[in-house]
């Protein structure tokens, strides 16, 4: 069945799940603020920014006005930086209020909120009231928009307390390329998505000092038992943790060119420095915040967290790579249980 979809948030992951359910039949309106990328969808079914070789179904609609996206929607899907996260729901607060719409919220957003650590399921939860939306769901895995551009096979999750609304978006999205599971881990499914952008630096930075295949393979396993420890303080089933939230969106962003904090990384190790390499990127790095709010809250929770320490020190502290590498090699040795 055929349904309204306003996807807000035209960057590369946004555009391209905007795609995928114009592909399965669905009219989507897609929001961005730029004027002129909005002309460039809608005129060229283009998006040269993010994906400079991609065409776009021609009936995917753009538009720069908010409330004429969500005007009929009966399902909102937020794909923007967590920056910049609670502003647009504020505002698409205001526009459900003004119109009583009350739609399914979904986001793909990976990260947590600076200063209050907040993440963007709870931002969702107490920026809109519950009479102007129904259940709040998470979508989140291994899936880069370069790929699913392509058809490359997919899966993700869709993780919700409300197991009606996770089925709905496993519907909407699944074909034959693009595969949903449900989950009903909201808080395993956001931490997996936000911390793993943190170890994907530091594979990027063991590469662009040319460490090799047993240097990253024991970050990614080392670094998913960080991601799980603080996730669990916080509540969350250690198994999310094995699933495609977790180990799964690790791999694939800790091993691919196509990671922007991959690259991020992989700059920082070759001896770029780290404000170089964000305005360099021109796209939002989101593991450099994520980073900052995950060592903060880990120290605020005493959970042991050195992989982020480190990297933290790289990103904030001016700590050359070498040195923060060495540290970590150095610590005292200790149970792989631990």
């Amino acid at each position: 069945m055929s349904e309204q979809i306003a996807v807000l948030g035209a960057g590369s992951w946004g555009s391209v799940l905007a795609n995928v359910l114009v592909e399965n039949g669905h009219a989507v309106r897609l929001w961005s603020r730029n004027p002129d990328q909005v002309a460039e969808l809608n005129d060229h079914h283009t998006n040269h920014k993010y994906l400079a070789d991609f065409t776009y179904q021609p009936g995917l609609v753009a538009t720069s006005d908010m409330k004429e996206a969500v005007a009929a929607a009966t399902v909102v899907l937020i794909v923007i930086p967590t920056g910049g996260f609670r502003a647009v729901s504020e505002q698409l607060r205001a526009i459900l209020a003004e119109t009583g719409r009350q739609p399914v919220l979904v986001h793909a957003t990976k990260g947590l909120e600076q200063e209050s650590y907040k993440r963007p399921s709870e931002i969702l939860a107490e920026t809109i009231p519950e009479a102007n939306r129904k259940g709040i769901v998470v979508l989140s895995g291994p899936s880069h928009a370069e790929s699913v551009a392509i058809h490359d096979m997919t899966a993700v999750t869709a993780a919700s307390a409300d197991q009606e609304s996770a089925e709905l978006v496993q519907h909407l999205f699944s074909n034959d390329y693009f595969r949903v599971y449900t989950n009903d881990d909201v808080i395993g499914a956001e931490f997996g998505a936000a911390l793993k952008n943190i170890v994907s630096i530091g594979a990027g930075a063991l590469q662009g000092l040319g460490y090799h295949d047993n240097a990253r393979a024991a970050l990614i396993t080392r670094g998913l038992a960080e991601i799980r420890r603080l996730g669990v303080a916080f509540g969350a089933n250690p198994l999310t943790f094995i699933g495609l939230s977790g180990v799964g969106d690790l791999v694939v962003t800790a091993t691919s060119k196509n990671s922007r904090n991959w690259r991020a990384g992989y700059q920082l190790g070759q001896g770029k420095p780290l404000q170089q390499v964000i305005d360099e990127m021109g796209m939002v790095i989101e593991g450099v915040y994520t980073t900052k709010a995950a060592y903060e809250l880990a120290q605020k929770r005493h959970v042991k967290m050195p992989i982020t320490a480190a990297i933290y020190r790289v990103l904030y502290e001016g700590e050359d790579v070498k040195t923060a590498i060495k540290a970590l090699m150095s610590r005292e040795v200790t149970s792989e249980v631990e």
